[in-house]
């Protein structure tokens, strides 16, 4: 029961072929179903999960806790239900949805860097569409980002570095460390533990914006949108 991370290794990725590596069913119900060549990612990190096919059938992945194993539910007529173990079937993603949810959480990491340079300390992270932002524990003593004029003083320095790395096209890589955490890195502004999907350089993001920076509950929270450059 093997199952290989393609999305982690490959975010351009968005079809193959692949056998079957388990199926699973519960109480005589719907099938369980993992794939031996993932490329689905599925909900986690502040990332939603990839808008999927399996054979002409739409899923949607999750990660299954007892196995680890990322799955999709085959349900009575998908054409899924009577898929064994070692069968081939095709497995794609939405490339669109795919390049916009890498282009989020890449941005995210960015911006996060940005807030670094303010002395600020990441406290949490959300990269779905329309909801993306980086939420910052800042230091006792720094600026009062109680008065509007400050927090759009402390966006356009954020704005102002997000620019000026992506202007610089810094290349975007993955490793591991010497526990198995897999690092994903921005050239050598920003490092840190993930098992989402990244573009490749930051020059492949686009209309990197800063569209809000707020104060609540001792939390600074940064809004922020980001999309990936049309691929000529």
């Amino acid at each position: 029961m093997v199952q290989y991370s393609d999305y982690l290794h490959d975010t351009y990725l968005t079809e193959v072929s692949t056998p079957v590596a388990h199926v699973a069913r519960q109480d005589g119900g719907d099938a369980w179903i993992a794939v031996r060549r993932n490329i689905f990612h599925p909900q986690g990190g502040g990332q939603p999960a990839d808008r999927g096919w399996l054979g002409e059938a739409e899923v949607v992945p999750f990660r299954d806790a007892a196995s680890g194993l990322v799955m999709v539910r085959a349900r009575e007529g998908d054409g899924l239900a009577g898929l064994a173990e070692g069968d081939v079937v095709q497995a794609r993603v939405d490339a669109g949805l795919r390049l916009l949810h890498a282009a989020l959480h890449t941005a995210g990491h960015l911006v996060e860097a940005a807030g670094r340079t303010e002395g600020w300390a990441l406290a949490g992270s959300i990269h779905f569409p329309g909801q993306a932002r980086i939420e910052f524990t800042p230091p006792e003593e720094g600026v009062d980002l109680s008065d509007p004029e400050d927090r759009d003083k402390a966006a356009d320095r954020l704005s102002a570095f997000v620019a000026a790395m992506v202007a610089d096209d810094l290349p975007v890589t993955a490793d591991h460390d010497a526990a198995g955490l897999r690092i994903v890195r921005l050239g050598d502004v920003h490092a840190a533990p993930c098992g989402g999907t990244h573009v490749r350089s930051l020059g492949d993001l686009a209309e990197v914006t800063i569209s809000g920076v707020k104060v609540k509950k001792g939390r600074v929270k940064v809004s922020y949108t980001a999309s990936h450059r049309p691929r000529g």
